[in-house]
């Protein structure tokens, strides 16, 4: 029943979905996991230390996310095509850039623009797409996405320990390059073709659903399901929304916690005497169940909504980091990779599909964008914090156990942000 409502969605919207999907896999290129196999080599070749590199990859981070509201807004000013365009053109000359770099300022600016056109623009622009044209089936075409981040996550990282050994680290980016010139980039224009269309379908139906909203008047579907329309909240008044602010720290745990573990895994792998090969060959496992849970949830959003979901995304995280901590064998590698890929593939997305719930959809590329400047400064803190706590004489195993209280500690002060919303629109039949 599940692959059937996805088939549908396939079925009615195959080129938009794929764009999504393709959007967030080229994202891969300027996350962490990506990044983090070119590292050592990165290290070797400017003769870092581990801190001076964590050093250099958190301001890179840190100033991507400051820009991040400042460029991710565009998508509500700027049509989609020429949005992707030149987003996914600067990807490609911040990976042939990286590659040219041969000073430690010039590095921070190589991170800083993989970051920004990255992990920040381009997955703004797959999860932005999705959540904004899609309603009833908001909750699978932001599940597709999810799939694209696995799939990259799968994928990616074995093809580039393999280029790497055989070009070095600098022909592997340029390379990179390439690939989003002559593939990602005409792909993604041609899944566009005819989305003008398509924002003219949503602007119309906006206009007239904000129009009878002024006048509380509710809206029935085909199906006769009454709609409770949801005022679209401009960015400034976000900000003043005090439950924005208790949402926030668990919507940027995902990215807190898991860049932080996929930054310090081969550090893990070292305290627990695994090998590293062993370790790194099992984000296979961990993709197929973000994958998966992906998928499961999708459905999951589309039938009850995010808001009833949002509670339940950190405890497997969280269960994941205590096996860690009490278990030393070598099996609890699965039961953590399956838990971590339970909790990402519900959080990714979930909280996608959280903010049109919450606040509307026509200033969603602004909400988004501020979302993802609070998420990229996660990413940008997770690795330190572990870090910091290591270099304090504690364990690794010692040091997740902090986490493990943020994430209760967030999912609880989470649950008292979401009360006051509530949202309701037409099921999938």
């Amino acid at each position: 029943m599940i692959l059937g409502a996805y088939g549908v969605l396939l079925k009615n919207h195959t080129r938009f979905v794929m764009f999504g999907l393709i959007t967030a896999f080229a994202s891969s290129f300027g996350q962490t996991y990506f990044i983090g196999i070119f590292g050592h080599a990165i290290q070797q070749d400017f003769a870092m230390s581990h801190t001076q590199w964590g050093g250099i990859y958190m301001l890179g981070t840190l100033l991507s996310a400051l820009l991040l509201p400042v460029t991710g807004k565009l998508i509500d000013q700027v049509p989609l095509q020429g949005y992707t365009f030149f987003v996914v053109l600067f990807l490609a000359f911040s990976c042939w850039f990286i590659a040219q770099v041969n000073s430690l300022v010039w590095l921070v600016l190589g991170v800083f623009l993989l970051r920004q056109t990255g992990q920040g623009l381009m997955s703004h622009v797959a999860y932005t797409s999705m959540g904004r044209y899609f309603e009833r089936q908001r909750g699978k075409a932001t599940a597709m996405v999810a799939i694209g981040f696995a799939a990259g996550e799968a994928i990616l990282p074995l093809i580039a320990v393999m280029c790497i050994a055989a070009v070095g680290w600098r022909w592997s980016y340029t390379g990179v390059a390439v690939f989003i010139l002559l593939v990602v980039l005409p792909a993604t224009m041609w899944l566009l073709r005819g989305h003008h269309a398509r924002h003219l379908d949503y602007e119309k139906n906006l206009t007239q659903r904000e129009i009878e909203s002024q006048h509380s008047h509710d809206i029935a579907n085909q199906t006769m399901v009454q709609v409770k329309a949801v005022k679209s909240w401009r960015r400034r008044d976000v900000l003043k929304d005090y439950r924005f602010y208790l949402i926030l720290p668990a919507v940027s745990a995902t990215s807190l916690v898991s860049t932080a573990l996929f930054f310090h895994h081969l550090n893990l792998a070292d305290e627990k005497g695994w090998s590293h090969t062993f370790i790194t060959g099992n984000y296979l496992l961990y993709s197929f169940v973000a994958t998966l849970m992906a998928v499961i949830s999708g459905q999951l959003i589309d039938r009850f909504s995010a808001l009833k979901l949002m509670p339940f995304t950190l405890l497997p995280i969280a269960c994941a980091l205590l096996m860690i901590n009490l278990v030393d064998s070598y099996w609890v590698i699965w039961p953590y990779m399956v838990l971590l890929g339970i909790g990402s593939g519900l959080a990714q997305t979930t909280q996608s599909a959280l903010w049109p719930e919450c606040y509307g959809v026509r200033y969603l590329g602004s909400i988004k964008s501020l979302y993802w400047t609070f998420v990229v400064f996660a990413s940008a803190l997770g690795p330190v914090w572990l870090g910091y706590i290591v270099d304090q004489g504690y364990s690794f195993q010692q040091a997740v156990l902090t986490m493990v209280v943020y994430l209760v500690l967030a999912t609880a002060v989470m649950m008292i942000g979401l009360r006051g919303f509530s949202v309701s629109y037409p099921q999938a039949r």
